[in-house]
C-alpha cells in the first residue's frame, strides 16, 4: 500500500489567473493499493465518489494506461481535509495524489516533471496542480503539454487565513461568468500586478501585496456569486492583512497576514459572527514548501 499526503493550494492570488499558486498546510491523505475491482473508503466520514468517477481512481487508472501497465483495479482510502468546491485545490489534490501513488505502485516509471505535466493537462491549467506537487509559491505556464515553472519557498514571516464560506462554488459556475474578451488596459493592469506579486513574495517586499493582488479579469465577475465577500475583504484590510483575494475560483477568501499576527483570527471571527456569517470557517495556515509526498 502507498500512502500519500497532498497539500491544499490557493491559486490566482489576485491577478495571476491560471498561473500563480501556492501550497498551504492543509492536507488530504490517500492510502492506495492494487486490488481486483474498485473499493473506495472515506476514513473521515466525508462523502467522496465511490465509483469510477472518483478523480483519484481516474488519474491512477490513466497513468497505468499511459505507462502500458496492466490494471486490475484499486482500493482507495481517503482522508479529505481540503473542503470541496471552496477554491482550495481539492480536485487537484485528487489528481496529484492519484498520479503520485500510481507511479509509486508501478516502481516510479515517470519523473516528477512528467507527472507535473500530466497533472496540469488533466486539470487544464497548472496553477493548483504544480504547487501541489512542488510546494511553495509557484509561477507556471502550460504550453504544448509541458509545464514551465519557477518555485520559490515562502518565508515563515508570512501566514495565511482561509475564510471558508458555508456554501460551495463549483469551478464550472465560476468560469461561466468570465468575459470572453478583456480590454487591453485590463490586460496591462493584471500583467503588471501578477509580475509585482511574484517578485514581492520572492523578495519579501510585502508592502506591495495590497496593490499586487488587484485584479480585473475574474474577481469582479465572481463577487456576485459570493455574497458578503466584498465586506470581508474590506475587513481583512482593516485588520492589517497584507492583502486578500478570492482563492482559486472561490468561494474561499484568502488573507495573507504577518506570520506573528496572533489577533487576526479572533478579530475576523467576531466580524463574521456580527455579519451573520457564524457558519463560515477560519483555517489558520502556513506555507507548505515541500509539496505532495509519499509518507
Amino acid at each position: 500500500m502507498v500512502k500519500v499526503a497532498i497539500p491544499a493550494t490557493s491559486a490566482n492570488i489576485g491577478a495571476g489567473f491560471d498561473s500563480l499558486g501556492l501550497a498551504v498546510t492543509l492536507y488530504n491523505y490517500l492510502h492506495i493499493d492494487e486490488y481486483e475491482g474498485l473499493v473506495v473508503r472515506s476514513l473521515d466520514n466525508v462523502s467522496v465518489p465511490t465509483g469510477e468517477g472518483n478523480m483519484v481512481f481516474k488519474s491512477a487508472k490513466d497513468l497505468f494506461a499511459i505507462c502500458g501497465r496492466p490494471f486490475r483495479g484499486l482500493i482507495i482510502e481517503q482522508i479529505s481535509n481540503i473542503p470541496f468546491a471552496r477554491g482550495l485545490g481539492s480536485s487537484s489534490a485528487c489528481i496529484v495524489g492519484g498520479l503520485l501513488a500510481a507511479n509509486r505502485l508501478m516502481g516510479d516509471p515517470l519523473t516528477k516533471s512528467e507527472l507535473i505535466n500530466l497533472a496540469a493537462s488533466i486539470e487544464g491549467h497548472p496553477d493548483n496542480t504544480t504547487p501541489a506537487f512542488l510546494g511553495g509559491f509557484v509561477t507556471s505556464v502550460l504550453e504544448d503539454g509541458c509545464v514551465h515553472c519557477i518555485k520559490q519557498e515562502i518565508r515563515d514571516d508570512l501566514a495565511f487565513m482561509a475564510i471558508v464560506p458555508d456554501f460551495p462554488l463549483k469551478t464550472s459556475a465560476a468560469r461561466e461568468v468570465l468575459p470572453k474578451e478583456i480590454k487591453h488596459s485590463d490586460g496591462v493592469y493584471n500583467l503588471s500586478r501578477a509580475a509585482l506579486m511574484a517578485v514581492s513574495i520572492i523578495t519579501g517586499q510585502y508592502e506591495n501585496l495590497a496593490v499586487a493582488s488587484g485584479d480585473r479579469m475574474h474577481q469582479p465577475m465572481r463577487m456576485p456569486l459570493m455574497p458578503g465577500a466584498d465586506r470581508i475583504m474590506d475587513e481583512c484590510e482593516r485588520l492589517g492583512a497584507y492583502c486578500s483575494y478570492i482563492s482559486g475560483a472561490g468561494s474561499t477568501i484568502m488573507a495573507i497576514i504577518k506570520g506573528a499576527d496572533l489577533s487576526f483570527e479572533a478579530d475576523m471571527r467576531r466580524f463574521l459572527d456580527r455579519d451573520g456569517k457564524s457558519g463560515w470557517g477560519l483555517l489558520p495556515l502556513r506555507a507548505d514548501n515541500f509539496g505532495a509526498r509519499i509518507v
